[in-house]
Formats: structure tokens, C-alpha cells, sequence
């Protein structure tokens, strides 16, 4: 077993590979994977929109409720954008990386259990805000999350431990789902005055969740070396990510690709959180519809993440991800069209079949173009990932500018076409190296 000496004495770390260790790290996504999928992707958004007013006052502006939900999401990954970068100091510095997983894992769930008394207008404020902290803390936790796997297991065995953490999340976060559809549905089986209670019981299920098996992950984990923090250190993050811009420019063919991302990314993460708001305003989905929508989609991704995993290796990558930004513009498309139900259940399966599989493969595409030998590899995945924040800050801001312009949410979701056009038009520039099979 190593020791890192610290100030303060000798603090024992966990070895590498150890599986109690990496089982107790693929716990957090167990945990906060519950926010992914309730809060911000199935019974939050269509919560939100039922119980406030379709035109909210703002001072002497007056603005709809689904455009300042968006903007609401614009802020929070604004500020997460702020932030990540000195975050990514502290945690590439090493010094009290636990500390802050629990201090965003605190915020987020917290947040979660205040919005049990968002009941409708009056409470607004709680609604907003209580949403907005989630957010925050959802993904200022990931940053130290994910600067843990170094630390916990061998470079040969990333991939590996990576998908445990992905599957343990989807298992938790989709188990979960289902107990709150069922007291929702079943509300007054479990002595509930309403549908609307057994809603907000759904949002303090998740608070409790995170937070209570977070503890595994804070108590398995390495512990911190306390080491005291510097001035250089909260700097660090900044001069990283400037070293990846300046070297940008001796590599168009990433620089290309990274814009391409920018733009494409925007449609799709406006698409993932928007889709809820969409269904309940525009075709009337209740809660429990769309609970079983959510579901039914994830299901769909996990079959398109491998089917388009399959088709990258006999067409390529970039072959592959023209076609998936054609379905998603086919699927803007049809979505401004679409009146019924039934109509929305056969977009959402598309939606889920591009899902997964745009996310992967712009991962590890991104990974085929950054230099093999670059000694800042920790900072071009750190550059990217702050690229993605800022494109949903883009495409989510558009969303409600158009709405709030135009009085509806079609034109936003046709709109999102200038992305996945602008992104495909840079994407035909980027040259990617094709990599030999394995048999």
C-alpha cells in the first residue's frame, strides 16, 4: 500500500484496481444518475410546467413558463462554465478532491428536497432556484468524480471501470424511476392526498437517494491529503485550458472537429432536456405518460449506443455520425409537425436511438484526434468538456429566445436545425483516422 505524506502526517491511499475501491466509485453514478433521469429528464420538467402559469411577470417583462425554464437551464451551466475550470485545478492539484464531491453532492441533493414545497406561482422562487442548484450540483460533483479514476485504477483498465460507473447509473437511476411511477400512478394506495404530493415525494426520493448512497462512494474513496490551497492552483485550470486553445492552432483538423461538436452539441443537449417540456406543453403529456416515454427512450439508447458502436466500425466514424445528425435534423423535422401522441412516442424512439450512440462516438472521436503523445491530455478532455457546457448554454438560450420571440415552442425546435446543418458542414472538413479492426 502507498502513503502520500501530507502536513498533517500520513495518510494511506486504497491500491490500485482494488474492487472494493472501484465498486464504491461506480456507486456515485448509482447515486446522481437519480437527478439525470428524474429531475432533469422526466418528471420534473413536465411538473414544472403543469402547475405555473403558461405567461410568468417578470418585473415589466413577461416571458412564458417554458422559456424561463430554459433559461434557467442557460444559467446553471453558465455558472458550471465559470467554475469548472478552477474545479479542474483543485482536482488535477490533488488536494481535497472528496472534499468538494461532497460539497456539490451536499448542494444538489439538498436542492432536490427543497423542491418538495414548490407547489405552484407562489413558490416560484423555490422551484427555480431549487432547480438550478440540482443542476449545479449535479455536474460541479462530476468534475471531482471523474478526476478519482486515476487514482483508483490502471490507465488499461479505464474503459472498463468507466462502463461499470455508466452501468451502475443507468440500473439506479431507471429502478428509481419506476418506484416513484408507481406511487404516482398508485397514489392513494400509498395513503397520498394527491398526484401532485406523490410528485414532490418523487423529488425528495431523489435528494435522499443521492445523499444516502453517496456515503459508500465518500467512505471507500482515497481520502484527502489536505494539502493547503494556493493561489497558482486556482489559476492552474485557466492556464490549462489556454495551453489547449493556443495549441489549437496548430491543429486545424481538431480545431474543425471541435467547432463541428460545438454546434451539434447544442441541438442535441437542447433536444435531451427541452423534449419533456415539449411533449407536456405542445401535446398535453401528463406525468405518467412521460415517465413511461423516458423509460421506453432509455431502453431505445442502450440498443443505439451498440448499434451505432457496430456501424463506426464498418463505415467509419464519421460516416456514422452524418447519419445520426440526419435523423436528429429528420427528427426537429417531423417534431414541428407532429400533433398526436402516438406521433411523438415514434420520435422519441429515434431520439433514443441517436442518443446514446452521437455521445460515444464524438467521445472517442474527439480521443482518435487529440495528439497520441501530448503530455496535456487531462486538459484537452477538460477543454471539451467545458465546449459541451457552453453549447447548452447556446442552444438552451436560443430555445427560450425564439419561444419568447415567437409565442411557441415549434420555431425553437425547428430552429435547432442551423446546428446539426452548421455542425455536419464542419464536420465534412475534419479527417479521421480509420483505426484496423479487431477480429
Amino acid at each position: 500500500m502507498e502513503d502520500h505524506m501530507t502536513p498533517e502526517g500520513t495518510i494511506p491511499v486504497n491500491p490500485l484496481n482494488d474492487r472494493k475501491t472501484i465498486n464504491g466509485w461506480a456507486i456515485f453514478d448509482w447515486a446522481n444518475s437519480a437527478y439525470a433521469l428524474v429531475i432533469s429528464s422526466a418528471i420534473f420538467p413536465a411538473y414544472y410546467t403543469s402547475i405555473t402559469d403558461d405567461m410568468i411577470q417578470l418585473g415589466s417583462m413577461e416571458i412564458s413558463n417554458s422559456a424561463l425554464y430554459a433559461y434557467a437551464l442557460s444559467l446553471s451551466y453558465i455558472i458550471i462554465a465559470c467554475l469548472s475550470p478552477i474545479l479542474s485545478g483543485i482536482a488535477d492539484a490533488s488536494g481535497r478532491k472528496k472534499f468538494f464531491l461532497k460539497m456539490f453532492t451536499t448542494i444538489g441533493a439538498i436542492s432536490c428536497l427543497s423542491l418538495y414545497f414548490f407547489k405552484g406561482m407562489e413558490q416560484l422562487d423555490t422551484g427555480i432556484l431549487g432547480f438550478m442548484g440540482a443542476t449545479i450540483g449535479f455536474t460541479g460533483a462530476l468534475v471531482f468524480y471523474n478526476a478519482y479514476l486515476p487514482e483508483i485504477a490502471t490507465e488499461d483498465r479505464f474503459d472498463r471501470v468507466s462502463a461499470r460507473g455508466f452501468a451502475y447509473g443507468y440500473v439506479g437511476s431507471v429502478l428509481l424511476l419506476i418506484v416513484n411511477l408507481a406511487v404516482i400512478m398508485n397514489y392513494e394506495a400509498f395513503g397520498l392526498a394527491s398526484q401532485g404530493v406523490a410528485t414532490r415525494l418523487a423529488f425528495v426520493s431523489v435528494g435522499l437517494w443521492w445523499i444516502g448512497f453517496a456515503q459508500i462512494t465518500f467512505f471507500r474513496l482515497p481520502q484527502d491529503r489536505k494539502g493547503r490551497f494556493a493561489s497558482g492552483t486556482l489559476r492552474n485550470g485557466f492556464h490549462e485550458l489556454r495551453s489547449v486553445w493556443n495549441q489549437l492552432t496548430d491543429l486545424p483538423n481538431l480545431k474543425r472537429f471541435l467547432l463541428a461538436f460545438f454546434f451539434y452539441s447544442a441541438g442535441v443537449q437542447t433536444v435531451l432536456y427541452l423534449a419533456a417540456t415539449f411533449a407536456e406543453k405542445e401535446l398535453h403529456f401528463e406525468t405518467t405518460n412521460l415517465i413511461i416515454l423516458i423509460l421506453v427512450l432509455q431502453l431505445v439508447a442502450i440498443l443505439g449506443a451498440y448499434f451505432f458502436a457496430f456501424l463506426s466500425e464498418k463505415l467509419g466514424n464519421k460516416a456514422s455520425l452524418f447519419i445520426m445528425l440526419f435523423i436528429w435534423i429528420t427528427v426537429c423535422i417531423t417534431a414541428y409537425f407532429t400533433y398526436t401522441q402516438a406521433q411523438f412516442y415514434t420520435i422519441a424512439a429515434c431520439v433514443g436511438l441517436v442518443m446514446g450512440g452521437i455521445q460515444a462516438l464524438s467521445r472517442s472521436t474527439y480521443s482518435k484526434l487529440v495528439p497520441v503523445n501530448t503530455p496535456d491530455r487531462t486538459s484537452y478532455f477538460s477543454f471539451y468538456d467545458i465546449l459541451e457546457k457552453l453549447a447548452i448554454v447556446v442552444g438552451t438560450f436560443s430555445w427560450g429566445a425564439i419561444e419568447q420571440l415567437t409565442g411557441g415552442m415549434r420555431p425553437s425546435i425547428l430552429a435547432l436545425i442551423i446546428f446539426f446543418v452548421l455542425g455536419m458542414a464542419l464536420l465534412s472538413r475534419v479527417k479521421i483516422k480509420s483505426l484496423p479492426s479487431v477480429a
